[in-house]
């Protein structure tokens, strides 16, 4: 049978919610009558289901997970949706049946939960029997844990692994294996914690971080099981992902890319709606040539997007290669203004509506100088694991502009995966914030 590799897995969810909210509001209208009309009735059920599904982690349902862990989670959330559904009608000036509202939260559940066992269901047979939506795995090491979760990937079809090697013998050159791993596209690797000697360990997880693969730890006991370590099971076997990401969460996707429709909107529609044919007409009375600058960046999974700029250099001295430097001769006058404020990445923005880029995340590079960095600096390649952003925590710890030194990279990088692993709403804001302050009081390196 032949595989299909599948890459639509982030769809599944957003669809499902949409699906759910779509379920919860038509039963209302139906089951609830004296809510009719009602916006924020409407309003409360969609709000509640969110909240409730983020307390439960409905929608953290893996091709791993085991059915029994479903059905607990459809238990919590109509649990906690009954509490608010009649914490709701206890203050409301339009009182429903408490009879109405349960065969509303019943028959919805109900609904719901078909929904969510078929779709659960439906990928399994689509992975086992046409060989869509798999993922290519290898396991490094041996013993009995290697052995069971071998035995998974081949028995257990329905969950969409496709074991293409397992590599027992410690003699093998472990750069060879790595070679394998390239030349194949395997997409996950999973490693023995106490049969790899430290030398191999290290550079498996080195080469994992800068060429975007999947990397987790197949303990050998309980010792390192644990909420610590966001520790996955497969069937019973635990799996220990290498890194944490908050941004893995549907949720905190859904939060922090609401923020950014929300946020970019404003700025296009109140700041960049008068500013831009202010800026243009200052530009073109300078120098020839396009309001915009437009530059190939690199964005999240290392794909290439569109990054657009006012432009801030003459036309003919524009080059893609160069970083601009202090005292650059290629900027104009206006160009030194806009630079020197910030205001040249106000176009990001667009960017960010579009979904290319986020408000607050690792910058991004130009093409040319994210082949040159991910050779010679470990790790850079991490950063591409969430969207960049026009402003980041680097850039707010005095590490934006001109590349002096690897240091100044290398320092970046740094911050880029402190923010990638914890992420936070508070912690965007506080950027954000950081942000507009060395605006005002301006900073050494904005040239």
């Amino acid at each position: 049978m032949k595989k299909r590799r599948g890459r639509y897995s982030k769809f599944i969810r957003p669809i499902t919610l949409i699906i759910d909210l779509s379920i919860l509001n038509l039963l209302a209208f139906f089951l609830l009558p004296e809510f009719f009309g009602k916006g924020w009735f409407y309003l409360f059920i969609s709000t509640s289901w969110l909240l409730s599904s983020w307390v439960t982690m409905y929608y953290d349902v893996f091709r791993f997970t085991r059915i029994v862990k479903i059905f607990e989670k459809i238990f919590k959330q109509f649990v906690l949706q009954f509490v608010l559904y009649f914490a709701y009608n206890g203050f409301s000036s339009r009182f429903s049946e408490p009879k109405q509202l349960i065969v509303y939260g019943v028959v919805t559940m109900i609904v719901i939960s078909i929904i969510k066992i078929g779709i659960f269901y439906s990928l399994k047979v689509f992975r086992s029997q046409y060989g869509g939506n798999y993922r290519k795995v290898v396991i490094i090491g041996k013993g009995k844990e290697v052995k069971q979760l071998q035995d998974f990937f081949n028995e257990k079809t329905e969950y969409g692994y496709n074991l293409v090697e397992t590599f027992k013998d410690e003699t093998v050159d472990i750069q060879d294996v790595l070679d394998y791993i390239e030349q194949e596209k395997i997409d996950e690797i999973y490693i023995s914690l106490y049969l790899v000697n430290t030398k191999s360990f290290a550079k498996i997880v080195d080469f994992a971080d800068n060429n975007l693969k999947v990397l987790k730890y197949i303990p050998k006991d309980d010792e390192l099981i644990g909420d610590n370590y966001n520790t996955e099971y497969y069937d019973l076997i635990p799996i220990i992902p290498r890194r944490k990401i908050p941004l893995d969460n549907e949720y905190n996707r859904l939060v922090k890319r609401t923020f950014d429709l929300v946020f970019s909107t404003f700025v296009i529609v109140f700041l960049l709606s008068w500013l831009i044919p202010l800026i243009s007409i200052l530009i073109k009375l300078e120098s020839k040539g396009p309001i915009f600058f437009k530059q190939l960046r690199n964005g999240i999974n290392n794909a290439e997007f569109v990054c657009y700029k006012f432009r801030s250099m003459y036309i003919a001295e524009t080059c893609d290669g160069q970083q601009a430097s202090k005292g650059d001769a290629r900027i104009t006058r206006i160009g030194k203004f806009i630079r020197k404020t910030s205001i040249d990445e106000l176009p990001q923005f667009f960017n960010v509506f579009l979904g290319d880029m986020s408000v607050v995340g690792p910058r991004p590079h130009m093409v040319v100088h994210t082949k040159m960095y991910a050779k010679k600096i470990n790790k850079f390649m991490v950063r591409h694991l969430i969207k960049p952003g026009i402003t980041g925590m680097a850039q707010t710890h005095g590490y934006r502009g001109e590349v002096e030194s690897d240091r100044d990279i290398i320092n970046r990088v740094k911050y880029d995966i402190f923010y990638i692993e914890n992420w936070s709403v508070f912690l965007d804001l506080k950027i954000i914030y950081l942000t507009i302050y060395n605006v005002f009081k301006g900073e050494d390196k904005a040239y």
